[in-house]
């Protein structure tokens, strides 16, 4: 259901924009999700389509990516996936609600230190809107 409160946000956004600019018709907007945050995008998707659909506004195009997440070792340097390890489940759900768990779970790969940190693939923003 965080799907919903994440396209709460977007659209809340999205029309405070709007209304600076008086405008009621977005050409294309294009929002990018880490994959830290496992949203569901059919899910997004569809929250956002009636998001706006009940405060008025019509989207013309709407594009969801995925933001890989990325890991760098603080120690030695590398930046690797989080892909690159085949984690448990479990484990990739602890790491969704608590990104900050991730040192109990993840070696660097080269160095073996836990000293990490997140790069990329947290988070949800709105990468582009044309108006």
């Amino acid at each position: 259901m965080h799907e919903w409160a994440l396209a709460e946000a977007i659209v809340e956004a999205t029309c405070g924009l709007l209304s600076e600019r008086n405008a009621r018709k977005i050409s294309f907007l294009k929002v990018v999700i880490g994959s830290l945050q496992s949203v569901d995008r059919e899910v997004l998707r569809f929250a956002l389509t009636e998001l706006f659909k009940s405060k008025g506004v019509k989207v013309e195009r709407l594009r969801l990516d995925e933001e890989e997440a990325l890991l760098k070792c603080r120690s030695c340097l590398k930046v690797w996936r989080l892909t690159d390890l085949n984690l448990p489940d479990d484990v990739r759900e602890a790491i969704h609600f608590i990104p900050e768990v991730i040192h109990s779970y993840v070696k660097c790969p080269n160095c073996n230190s836990q000293d990490l940190e997140i790069v990329s693939g947290r988070g949800v923003y709105i990468a582009s809107m044309e108006l």
